[in-house]
């Protein structure tokens, strides 16, 4: 365990791109600037992470959104309450099938293939429906996590398209950095994960990139900076610093002129440790997807700060709650506003934002697919969101949303909790 010192700070983290605010607050001397020192451990797998907070190796860490929530609901094995002041990012996921199977999509329906998105689960289901025909066993697809949005995106996508994530398809968890590794030997069928690992498994020649987050839900909730909550009550001055120093980091890292810098900084073996030119083009907003795939052009490919990108929205957190049920992973009934009270907590990130001048959103929650909010506080920018094709979420009525999904696995009849959510 790592001896803490005064105005330092312990946060672990896993290489990604989306790792990057942390990384560039520390590289570039945001900690510095804000008078505390960053200290980061770079883990290969998100049990690490979960375990080294709970026994407090880390005051902080860069954490999947669902993570903090699963802790709050008792679920898996940490005991540490961990709150959500700010976001990390938005999008950054993709979801990649091997060069076999997308040859066998291409050829079940070229063009939903290569249009990607949405579009690709249909051609996928074909291919699915096919090798259960023929006797063949199923398709075996990684996630990074069982309480991460790579577990959600993937059976919601699977959904969609008329697949059971539970029945149709073999889940198994594979930590981010072994996804391509685990792709190429044919482990895996395909996975979801954050970049550059889908890049990384493109330039190998194993993978296709089938589907990026921002098609599914664009300016969707992905990494949190994750808290002890007993740090963050013992150090609350630490705690605001740490925040300023990730905002000016994220917007440090969307500006393009730093680009090529950041690019080199993350390419660090301490760091991602990918190759400087897949990080640059993911920064960039350019994908490569293989094969015969047209490359794609996201600007939105991830977000660090504008768009409220570092906004702690709570209707992000109760969509992850309605997954958590929609899939089983509850046993119990709970009241879900509370639970998000407790653990999102927008005014640690309201109060450093305001310090700095940045406009942030007035409301905690907004209905999903309608519109997204930028950082004008006075008014909500209203645009075209996508949000899994036609479909929207509504955070006043998530047993409503549930009961409207065809493909579910609850282990609790929805009925047992709307006792204590009247409200939804």
């Amino acid at each position: 365990m790592p001896e803490h010192v005064r105005n330092e700070i312990h946060a672990g983290f896993i290489p990604l791109i989306d790792c990057a605010p942390l990384v560039i607050a520390a590289e570039q001397g945001f900690d510095a600037q804000f008078g505390f020192q960053l200290r980061l451990y770079r883990e290969v797998s998100w049990a690490n992470i979960r375990d080294k907070i709970d026994v407090g190796a880390y005051d902080c860490a860069h954490m999947l959104a669902p993570m903090p929530i699963a802790t709050a609901l008792g679920l898996g094995r940490t005991t540490a309450p961990i709150i959500v002041p700010m976001a990390l990012n938005l999008n950054g996921n993709a979801i990649t099938v091997s060069a076999a199977i997308f040859e066998e999509m291409l050829a079940a329906d070229p063009e939903a293939t290569r249009a990607g998105g949405m579009n690709a689960v249909q051609a996928l289901k074909r291919v699915v429906d096919a090798h259960a025909k023929s006797g063949m066993a199923p398709l075996t697809l990684g996630m990074v996590f069982p309480f991460s949005s790579h577990n959600y995106d993937m059976r919601y996508w699977l959904a969609a398209g008329g697949i059971d994530p539970d029945n149709d398809v073999n889940l198994i968890v594979i930590p981010p950095p072994l996804t391509a590794e685990n792709l190429r030997s044919g482990r895996i069928d395909g996975f979801c994960a954050g970049e550059p690992w889908n890049s990384v498994a493109v330039s190998q020649g194993a993978g296709r990139i089938v589907a990026t987050k921002s098609q599914l839900w664009s300016r969707s909730p992905e990494k949190v900076l994750g808290v002890r909550a007993a740090w963050a009550e013992q150090n609350p001055q630490l705690l605001d610093a740490l925040i300023k120093a990730i905002i000016k980091a994220g917007q440090w890292l969307e500006d393009p002129r730093n680009c090529d810098q950041a690019a080199d900084i993350l390419s660090k073996p301490q760091w991602v440790g990918t190759t400087r030119d897949i990080i640059r083009n993911v920064l960039s907003g350019t994908l490569e997807r293989g094969g015969r795939l047209a490359v794609n052009k996201d600007p939105e490919l991830v977000l660090f700060h504008s768009h409220a990108a570092n906004f702690p929205w709570r209707s992000h957190a109760l969509w992850i709650l309605s997954q958590m049920i929609r899939w089983g992973q509850v046993r119990e009934p709970f009241d879900l506003n509370a639970v998000v009270e407790e653990v999102y907590r927008p005014e640690y990130y309201r109060k450093a934002a305001a310090a700095l001048g940045i406009s942030v959103p007035h409301e905690n929650m907004k209905r999903e697919g309608d519109y997204a909010v930028t950082e004008t506080a006075s008014s909500a920018a209203k645009r075209g969101q996508s949000f899994f094709g036609s479909d929207h979420f509504d955070p006043l009525h998530v047993l409503n949303y549930l009961e409207q999904q065809k493909i579910r696995s609850p282990s609790i009849d929805l009925t047992r909790f709307k006792g204590l959510n009247a409200s939804h």
